[in-house]
């Protein structure tokens, strides 16, 4: 699995700008990480990769998913941060982006399932400025 070492939040979204370029319609990356980690901030990386404004990319607490159109693909961008397990299940997130877009979901242990061929994004902080992103299968 690829591992990288970024060490400001310039760097942490660059390393997603990158992956978004090998991106197509449908995939889904399940983004984990404690909170403050960087998973927004990946995000904006993947919006900028994808042809997206990464300033326009906030994290989606309290509306539970944004969508980013205009780009090569839409980006879908869910938090269920603050959505209980059993009703994460009833979201229909993996619908989502499955014909035009990429959906990005934070906090994808509070799913009750699993998303087949979904991509695993794990995102450590190391210290207050360096982060450690493991990205697999």
């Amino acid at each position: 699995m690829p591992t990288f070492l970024t060490h400001s939040a310039e760097e942490t979204q660059a390393v997603a700008r990158d992956l978004a370029e090998d991106l197509k319609a449908g995939d889904v990356l399940l983004l984990s990480g404690n909170l403050g980690a960087g998973k927004t901030v990946f995000v904006r990386g993947l919006a900028e990769g994808l042809g997206l404004d990464p300033g326009e990319v906030s994290s989606p607490t309290f509306t539970l998913v944004h969508e980013y159109r205009g780009g090569r693909l839409t980006l879908y961008h869910a938090d269920l941060y603050r959505v209980e397990q059993a009703a994460a299940g009833d979201l229909g997130l993996e619908e989502m982006g499955v014909e035009d877009g990429v959906l990005a979901i934070e906090w994808p242990d509070r799913l009750a399932y699993g998303i087949s061929g979904a991509m695993r994004v794990v995102i450590d902080a190391v210290d207050d400025h360096a982060r450690r992103i493991v990205v697999g299968a």
